[in-house]
């Protein structure tokens, strides 16, 4: 397990100092979650760590959350998130589940095979977009690859701007092309499907195996699940990486502005329609049509923007009955309690 010796090699930041009231930096204690577990937390000071339970009055905590302890190391706050990924969950629940908070970059892992998909990587690019943090695609086993620049080519071509590495995971040497992005006291998160080595990355990168792995399956090149929680680590370049389980299903809630911001060339030319209802299908004036039409829109990009705006606005929709009636059950719990203690006051 990791062991800190400062809050700024933890990542502290002067977003969070502002949180602070004078009084609270003289007598509480910053910690940042650095594991997950289902009943408590296991939280990094800068004298060493601390085990905190888990309590239903406490709010939805996350790894690299920052939290305030008071001296003897009881809960008092979470600190407002500078950045946060979260996800519908999986299956049919109705609710969003948080992967990681407090993330400077994104390292969206994706391998040169027969499971590289364009679809997916702008799927977690919009969650990346949504968060706030820097998205950079990684390009995983480049010494599998005949030619791994037709890989980059056509991931980069979501996004010229977009920054994309191949790297052989396994290599050590090959990673330092990541450095730029690998400096002390940034946290990175390690995101992607599972077998797309996210662990054997982040392994190679620790100089040591602290994530297991796991082979792929020949018939589909599709990944086992190999990590199972969600931990941040300390890296000997002073950054810190958060390596969370394979996620085979990402929906996306609540994520629109992360979607717009990755598909933002079609929504640019969408706006030079000539019907602001239009529907992109055989309207005068589309300016999709046209794009479509002289091959300067790509039909798979444009189809997947569709599709995960359908599902977002489904999902959130779900979210926002869910929050009304859970609203809406609070009220009526209190007003029956309210109604209680007036009887027994009779």
């Amino acid at each position: 397990m990791s062991h800190f010796t400062s809050l700024s090699s933890l990542g502290w930041q002067a977003f969070f100092q502002q949180q602070l009231a004078l009084e609270e930096w003289d007598n509480s204690v910053p910690a940042r979650v650095i594991e997950q577990h289902k009943s408590e937390i296991i939280l990094a000071t800068e004298t060493g760590n601390v085990t905190l339970a888990l309590s239903h009055n406490m709010p939805d905590i996350v790894v690299g959350d920052w939290l305030l302890l008071n001296q003897e190391k009881h809960f008092i706050r979470l600190l407002e998130r500078k950045s946060c990924f979260s996800r519908k969950a999986a299956g049919s629940k109705v609710q969003k589940q948080l992967i990681s908070a407090n993330v400077d970059t994104a390292f969206i892992v994706c391998s040169m095979n027969e499971d590289f998909n364009l679809n997916r990587i702008e799927r977690f690019l919009s969650l990346v977009n949504e968060s706030a943090a820097e998205a950079v695609v990684i390009l995983s086993k480049s010494d599998q690859a005949e030619s791994p620049q037709n890989f980059i080519n056509a991931v980069q071509a979501i996004d010229p701007l977009l920054m994309v590495e191949a790297i052989n995971c396994l290599d050590s040497d090959n990673i330092n092309k990541l450095s730029p992005w690998i400096k002390k006291g940034r946290t990175i998160a390690v995101l992607g499907s599972s077998g797309v080595g996210k662990s054997t990355l982040t392994n190679t990168l620790l100089g040591e195996t602290m994530q297991s792995t796991d082979g792929i399956r020949e018939d589909d090149s599709k990944g086992r699940h190999t990590t199972t929680r969600r931990s941040l680590i300390g890296l000997k370049e002073g950054a810190l990486i958060l390596d969370t389980p394979g996620m085979r299903e990402i929906q996306l809630a609540d994520c629109k502005e992360g979607i717009e911001s990755t598909f933002f060339d079609i929504k640019v030319l969408a706006e030079q329609c000539r019907f602001k209802d239009c529907q992109h299908n055989n309207e005068p004036g589309c300016a999709i049509k046209k794009a479509l039409d002289a091959e300067e829109l790509d039909l798979r990009r444009l189809e997947n923007y569709q599709k995960l705006l359908k599902e977002d606005a489904f999902n959130s929709a779900n979210f926002a009955e869910r929050r009304a009636k859970d609203k809406a059950l609070g009220k009526y719990y209190k007003n029956t309690l309210a109604q209680t203690a007036v009887l027994k006051g009779r």
